[in-house]
């Protein structure tokens, strides 16, 4: 043994014993000193060894009471046996200094598993789980902590609502017992086992399984299990994600609970929800419930994320965490659950009332103390749905006086948004006076909604002064307040009072003028002053967008005055125009104005148009067309053939590659196409508004989805598209890509990033996708092909994307075009395009695991 092997050995008995006389033995993480290959000890101490209990899993790696007080001196014997380590460390040569780092990153672990609950009928709780918390714990620790902050307008929560400090000890999890790495009887299994850990994370997915493939002849469900631990253990949780999945293609696999809890675990932490959720099923399709941390985790990792339905699966998997595994979440799961409720917009937060009564249900059996935020945010609730339960908002109020809180500003407010609902003034009167009493400013919401309560009881004067009680108070009104009494006065006919209001509005620079101006033409509408209504029309158009609603006012304003050449002059207007275009309402306005006026060669070729797109024919107008169509009186009652356009059955393609899905009925011989528009783009509303003029004839207005009726004419598509009920990309894709069919590939599951570039999505085979880059290459168009999961994005980079907007340029809808045009800011991107990223050098089809 040299001296630097005897100086390795002196530090290692060193740090053993300060260690073991540490007092914090039992709480701090053991660092030790792993044998050389010079003849140190091959097993260590059983309390040494590594543990994965909760204590590990938990953010808080030291209890509580552990923790030393900031601003106070702390030193420990611990922290000085770390100092000696990294100082002493140093001073060794660089092969001891190596291997004492791969012994220490590569333990292997036997998976020792306590025997995982199962799936039972009855669920019963312990006495620690229903244990009564005494203080509001904090969002489930440090790592867990969310942002929730929005532009939307929201329900405000105090400071203190996340402030405190949790206090119940996580769930166990299943613990993996470690072994060292020289234990395995053969060198070269150990040998081999160190270079995957160390090639591994290095390599991308595609590579990473072309590796794994290569070790099918020698691995075995140990060996692999070892290679994910260390992976974990290195925070290479995304490889060790990766080659569980691998196992679990292997006919050796047998599935391991404690794996795949710590697996779930790690994903969670990294908010990896998709994951986390795929382990979380996979241990319920095997007959075990998760552990109690496993299900915190994941729904803590759903709230961190903006997608649209997150919210949704969180309270699916809370209901679960409940019914299915019979645990009582945390005070600091119902927190952050409520608090991700309130913090979405306003018309999102009031459809999740029933959730949020049942959090509170929980709270209030489990014998948590409920803090006030919970009452106020309940009220909230209450004070923004369509018909208010005065009960339920005056129970909560008592228990809120009961539990020792006073009313809140925000509290008071919800309150006079319940009254302007039910128009009960008395109420309103009270808590208005209490809001004087506990703030000198009074929000400008609170005078919005005394006026709609003055209203409800046809005191539209009252509401006039209001409206100037918070000119004086505010020093000018907000736009809710002018849209608020601007309605208030047309909705009782004072146009000379409504008229001045409005010119103060324009006046002061305040922006959304469209409804005030909807509500000006209505009343103009119904006193028949048709010349004040075509100059609120005309001035409109200067100070907003065009809007089908506003022409359709316009219109039937002309009808009723009998200016038919005009009305037909703004019907061809609105047909021209892509954001406006002709709906029903006004196809029946121009008809009963045809039909009235005796042009009746006009109004059948209206009734044309109306047959081609499917519009509803009023039943009066139905009578009086049978007179003037008498000789044919069948096409009156009966509904054209649907037929598809050339420029429709382009649109369509470029639809389908881009995600819209094909849905068949059991016989497979009608079929309906699911439109599905992400809400929160730009982009696709303005493309739904589109889609629903193109293809009106085909749309169910009867479906709550945006779906066409079903038909046998799309079977076609079926067979190319989605055969077999599965995404495809037809063998003859090759001949429809014209430029139509990729602007509307791109407005639909298309994207722009930052930097200009373009990126296509599109679901099908690896052979499918090349067919479709070799066409783009024949139009001088080179692009990249990265994937993840089941879907492919091809990307066009650079000059690439300049080439292809000159190409979709013609068929891209005229209000989409400066957004989505290279060059200038980038549209709208979802997060799975945004974790994109093209190598300009390469590209693959591999980017998940494929076998």
């Amino acid at each position: 043994m040299n001296s630097s092997s005897k100086q390795l050995v002196g530090l290692g008995s060193a740090l053993d014993k300060l260690i073991r006389s540490s007092s914090l033995h039992d709480h701090i993480p053991t660092v030790y000193l792993l044998h050389t290959r010079q003849g140190f000890p091959a097993q260590r101490p059983k309390e040494m060894q590594l543990s994965t209990t909760s204590r590990e899993l938990s953010p808080f790696i030291f209890p509580l009471s552990s923790i030393p007080s900031p601003g106070k001196s702390y030193t420990t014997p611990m922290r000085t046996a770390l100092s000696l380590l990294r100082s002493l460390s140093t001073s060794l040569p660089r092969h001891h200094r190596r291997y004492l780092l791969i012994q220490r990153t590569f333990p292997l672990f036997k998976p020792h598993v306590v025997n995982p609950p199962r799936i039972s009928l009855f669920c019963t709780r312990s006495a620690e789980q229903s244990s009564v918390s005494n203080f509001v714990e904090q969002l489930a620790g440090e790592d867990e902590n969310l942002d929730f902050d929005k532009d939307n307008e929201v329900f405000n929560f105090d400071a203190s609502f996340v402030s405190n400090v949790d206090s119940k000890n996580k769930h166990l999890s299943p613990s993996l017992d470690v072994k060292e790495l020289d234990e395995l009887p053969e060198q070269w299994r150990r040998s081999k086992l160190a270079w995957l850990c160390k090639e591994l994370p290095a390599h991308k997915p595609a590579t990473l399984i072309r590796i794994l493939n290569a070790q099918r002849k020698w691995v075995n469900q140990e060996d692999m299990t070892y290679v994910a631990v260390h992976c974990m253990r290195i925070r290479e949780n995304e490889t060790g994600f990766r080659v569980y999945k691998w196992m679990m293609q292997q006919h050796w696999f047998r599935f391991d609970f404690s794996l795949a809890t710590k697996l779930a675990d790690y994903m969670g932490k990294e908010r990896k929800y998709l994951k986390c959720r795929e382990i979380f099923d996979d241990i319920i399709n095997h007959g075990l419930i998760p552990t109690e941390y496993t299900f915190h985790i994941l729904i803590i990792s759903y709230l961190s994320s903006s997608n649209r339905g997150c919210l949704d699966e969180a309270f699916a998997i809370y209901n679960r965490m409940i019914q299915l595994g019979g645990y009582s979440p945390r005070l600091s799961l119902h927190n952050s659950l409520f608090k991700a409720l309130l913090t979405q917009p306003e018309d999102s937060s009031k459809h999740y009332l029933h959730q949020a009564e049942f959090i509170f249900h929980q709270m209030v059996t489990s014998g948590f103390k409920i803090h006030k935020d919970i009452y106020s945010g309940l009220i909230w609730l209450h004070s923004h749905q369509d018909k208010i339960d005065k009960e339920r908002i005056t129970s909560l109020r008592a228990e809120m006086e009961l539990s020792g809180f006073d009313e809140t500003k925000e509290v008071l407010i919800s309150i006079l948004r319940a009254c302007s609902k039910e128009g009960d003034i008395n109420e309103a009167e009270k808590t208005w006076e209490k809001l004087l009493n506990i703030t000198p400013t009074i929000p400008s919401q609170a005078f919005v909604y005394k006026m709609e309560v003055y209203s409800r009881i046809g005191e539209h004067m009252k509401s006039f002064e209001v409206f100037r009680g918070m000119q004086e108070q505010l020093g000018s009104a907000s736009i809710a307040g002018f849209h608020k009494i601007i309605e208030i006065l047309c909705k009782s006919n004072s146009h000379e009072l409504a008229e001045s209001v409005m010119k103060e509005f324009i006046e002061s620079g305040k922006k959304t003028l469209m409804p005030p101006f909807l509500d000006l033409m209505n009343m103009y509408l119904t006193l028949r002053m048709h010349d004040r209504l075509e100059y609120t029309f005309l001035q409109s158009l200067e100070k907003c967008p065009p809007n089908r609603t506003l022409y359709n006012i316009y219109l039937k304003s002309l009808v009723d005055s009998m200016n038919l050449q005009k009305a037909e002059k703004t019907l061809r207007e609105m047909q021209s125009h892509e954001a406006v275009g002709v709906d029903t309402e006004s196809c029946n306005t121009i008809l009963r104005g045809y039909l009235d006026g005796k042009e009746y060669a006009k109004a059948e070729k209206i009734y044309t148009l109306m047959k081609e797109k499917k519009f509803h024919i009023e039943p009066d107008l139905i009578e009086n067309l049978e007179h003037v169509l008498s000789s044919n009186e069948e096409a009156v009652k009966n509904p054209v053939i649907l037929k598809l356009s050339k420029e429709q059955r382009e649109a369509l393609v470029g639809l389908l590659l881009g995600g819209v899905q094909i849905e068949s009925d059991e016989k497979g011989k009608n079929h309906t196409l699911v439109f599905k528009f992400n809400e929160d783009s730009g982009v696709h509303k303005v493309l739904k508004r589109h889609i629903s003029y193109e293809y009106h004839e085909w749309l169910d207005s009867s479906n709550e989805q945006f779906t066409t009726i079903p038909h046998s004419y799309f079977g076609f598509y079926a067979d190319q598209f989605w055969p077999q009920g599965q995404p495809a990309i037809p063998k003859l894709i090759h001949r429809w890509l014209s430029p139509r069919v990729l602007a509307y590939w791109y407005m639909y599951g298309g994207y722009k990033t930052s930097s200009g570039d373009i990126l296509l999505k599109v679901k099908g085979s690896e052979d499918g996708v090349d067919r479709i880059v070799k066409t783009l290459q024949k139009k001088s168009l080179t692009c990249k092909v990265k994937r993840k999961g089941r879907v492919f994005w091809i990307g066009l980079l650079g000059s690439n994307s300049e080439w292809f907007w000159k190409l979709v340029d013609p068929y891209i809808v005229r209000d989409l075009k400066d957004v989505l045009k290279p060059g200038n800011i980038a549209s709208d991107l979802k997060e799975e395009a945004q974790n994109v990223e093209f190598d300009r050098s390469d590209s693959d089809y591999s980017e998940d695991d494929i076998l």
